[in-house]
């Protein structure tokens, strides 16, 4: 069925699946056939390499096709275990669950799922039924999944709109500890979801703000979850980004890295208590579960991944490459005013562009954003996959952010290729006409190849 098709992706997708991602990958010049993936390395059709500075929005964080998590993969079929008898109690979940809440110490129990935003959905139902209350709050510019509870939860109004009427959860400005205040005080919030580091922008809260958010959740009968789907797992430089703080979440969420590139996986981690209210009698035991939930493949993907974390060194990798990244990025700031700012931990990096001081920069700058704001940021992801073959992302709609996302497992010498394909797009990014004028090529371009 596929050997004939190999490089009709494009097409199958136009005419069978989301008609809009063929439309926007060919207008940008991002519409590549890959056909190999190595570590934090890609190879398309006609056999050129890119540096995967995405790694599939932090799925691939122990690096693609990595050969213990395919090992341990192909260990599991081989064994042709008895999976997902649904009334049995296997081993694999268990391992998993231990060696998951042992690098999350003051979580108790887990839930597996399938899916970030599944972990979210169950994160919002436990919070709601161990307190009795019946609001949630979150953040400006959140990102918590596109599922109905998910997406009550979500800050960014892009995704939220068509989809009314959503759950009566309450959003409240990033880092706001006033705000989070007046909230908790009307009585009605089961939880305080945030996300430690905002995967849309890079948003770092101010420095003790988990620590006091836990303070006044605590204070008001809330619970307070850590989204770690994005984060978790060794990402910003810990196993959890909240670990960065002297906090202790009362129900952490996770996914993403969890399934080693290769099966989906989501787990829900709460502290003592939360699913003795969940769980709270046999006729509740099947109140919140999932088909798949637990199935060999993506406990085995997950404990392979564990594995390769703790064996590889990757934690103390993300910090050393990381640091090395922003030091680069903000040595080259210096010489840079587009380059407004560089944040971010581990290898979960931000980098924010702002007005240029010069009056045909601010000029340019203008004339873009009037266009679409964060069009500029766009026009810098764009060189560095069509010329360079780096592939990043804009860090969210209409943000002129740019967001580093690679494999923990890279080295040196791919940091600094990153580094030296970024210099090279920035000699033109400030120049009138300079990567607009390129830009517009590659738009015309496309389309007259369409």
């Amino acid at each position: 069925m596929l050997a004939g098709q190999l490089d009709e992706g494009q097409r199958l997708h136009a005419e069978h699946l989301n008609p809009q991602l063929s439309k926007m990958l060919h207008a940008i010049g991002f519409d590549r056939v890959f056909r190999r993936g190595e570590g934090a390395h890609l190879w398309d059709a006609a056999g050129e390499r890119y540096l995967d500075f995405l790694s599939g929005f932090g799925v691939h964080a122990v690096g693609r096709n990595h050969p213990v998590v395919r090992q341990a993969l192909h260990q599991i079929l081989d064994a042709e275990l008895a999976d997902l008898v649904q009334f049995d109690a296997p081993a694999l979940p268990g391992v998993l669950a231990e060696q998951l809440l042992a690098r999350a110490p003051g979580m108790d129990r887990v839930y597996f799922c399938n899916s970030g935003t599944e972990a979210v959905e169950a994160a919002l139902k436990f919070a709601r039924c161990a307190t009795g209350k019946p609001r949630v709050l979150f953040c400006d510019h959140a990102y918590h999944g596109l599922t109905l509870g998910s997406l009550s939860v979500n800050g960014a109004p892009e995704f939220r709109e068509g989809f009314a009427p959503l759950l009566p959860d309450t959003q409240i400005p990033f880092g706001d500890l006033d705000a989070l205040d007046r909230e908790l005080r009307r009585g009605d919030v089961a939880a305080f979801l945030v996300e430690p580091i905002q995967g849309k922008g890079v948003n770092i809260p101010p420095a003790g703000f988990l620590t006091a958010a836990q303070a006044l959740v605590r204070e008001h009968g809330a619970l307070l979850i850590a989204d770690e789907v994005q984060t978790g797992l060794g990402r910003t430089g810990r196993w959890f980004a909240y670990q960065h703080e002297n906090v202790q979440p009362d129900i952490v969420t996770v996914a993403k890295a969890l399934s080693g590139g290769f099966v989906p996986v989501g787990a829900t981690m709460a502290r003592a208590g939360i699913f003795e209210r969940v769980y709270s009698s046999l006729d509740r035991v099947f109140v919140h579960a999932s088909t798949f939930a637990g199935n060999a493949l993506a406990m085995a993907a997950g404990l392979a991944t564990i594995s390769v974390i703790e064996d590889e060194g990757l934690i103390a990798n993300a910090n050393a490459r990381g640091g090395e990244l922003v030091d680069g990025l903000r040595a080259l700031a210096a010489s840079h005013p587009s380059i407004a700012d560089v944040r971010g931990r581990g290898l979960m990096i931000g980098i924010e562009f702002g007005t240029p001081r010069t009056v045909r920069g601010k000029a340019m700058w203008t004339t873009l954003n009037a266009a679409r704001p964060g069009l500029f940021a766009q026009m810098v992801v764009v060189p560095l996959f069509t010329q360079h073959r780096v592939l990043t992302q804009v860090a969210g709609d209409h943000m002129a952010v740019i967001k580093l996302l690679p494999p923990l497992t890279i080295t040196s010498e791919d940091a600094r290729e990153f580094l030296a394909a970024f210099a090279s797009v920035m000699q033109t990014a400030e120049r009138p006409g300079g990567l607009a004028l390129d830009f517009g090529k590659t738009l015309i371009k496309q389309a007259l190849h369409r």
